[in-house]
């Protein structure tokens, strides 16, 4: 015998309403034999009776009371998730997981997040704060859909990495400090320096930047947190390297920003598995895309 299923539950709810075998075998498309079988195969499951004939009607027994409003419930629950499911397939709703660094977070996905907010309010994005190498494993494990990532990275297989920006990074400097026009590795290697946590690609970056002067200078702090190391800077504790976005809001006035000889650049990219992609991640990858700068 066949287990429960919803058209045998569909088919005892339409009957209940329309009080009529026959009714619901018009209603649901059936032939009067299916409707019938339906629900002997449910009176048999349940053990009892579901239905009787009253005053030429068909009445739900108490049980079959009881199951119908179970029923209900049940098909409600089903047409609402099929409902949902088809809003995600079609790019209306959906939850796309992204990962990226504070950098990263601080200025540019907000901006993103609001235009998508504008453009697709269905599309929940849970953003996590990650370091590159973490978003392209959990990518590669499937617990993520979207990396913002500093370039270059190592090709991973079955995903995707496109460069997305390329940011100048900049000295953050004390506005009280006399300080060059154009800091060079050798000037900044002699003053208290906060830096990037070591374990970060900005760190790589920055210190290949000064190695390729002949400097190995000794933070007196590192963190992985820039709108805190800003902060340190403001209060003249130190100077520091960090990227600066275009069109950025304008740091703390006790803060002056200035330009590196020899220039650096920090790279970012978007990664992405490479086959699958739903429409709601690809709205997300779409909206990232206009904010590209190469």
């Amino acid at each position: 015998m066949r287990e429960m299923n919803l058209d045998r539950l569909r088919t005892l709810v339409t009957i209940a309403d329309l009080g009529s075998f026959a009714e619901a075998a018009r209603m649901l498309h059936l032939a009067p034999p299916t409707i019938s079988m339906h629900i002997a195969e449910l009176e048999q499951r349940i053990g009892a009776t579901l239905l009787s004939r009253q005053r030429g009607q068909i009445k739900p027994s108490s049980i079959g009371d009881s199951l119908i409003a179970r029923a209900r419930r049940l098909l409600a629950d089903t047409e609402q998730a099929l409902h949902e499911v088809q809003q995600q397939v079609q790019g209306l709703a959906g939850r796309v997981r992204l990962g990226a660094s504070t950098g990263a977070i601080a200025h540019l996905l907000p901006q993103a997040l609001e235009i998508l907010g504008q453009d697709h309010p269905g599309i929940d994005v849970q953003v996590e704060v990650l370091t590159s190498q973490t978003s392209l494993q959990r990518l590669n494990e499937g617990t993520l859909d979207v990396g913002l990532v500093a370039l270059p990275q190592t090709p991973v297989p079955r995903l995707t990495m496109r460069a997305w920006r390329r940011d100048p990074v900049l000295a953050f400097v004390p506005a009280h400090w006399r300080s060059p026009a154009r800091v060079t590795p050798e000037w900044l290697a002699a003053q208290p320096l906060i830096l990037n946590d070591s374990g970060t690609r900005l760190s790589h970056l920055t210190g290949a930047w000064f190695a390729a002067a002949g400097q190995r200078p000794l933070p007196r702090i590192e963190l992985n947190y820039n709108d805190a190391i800003k902060s340190l800077v403001a209060a003249g504790y130190g100077a520091t390297l960090l990227p600066h976005e275009k069109g950025a809001p304008l740091t703390d006035p006790r803060i002056k920003m200035l330009p590196l000889r020899p220039a650096l650049w920090r790279q970012l990219g978007i990664a992405h598995r490479s086959d699958n992609i739903e429409r709601a991640t690809q709205h997300v990858l779409d909206v990232l895309w206009r904010f590209s700068l190469r």
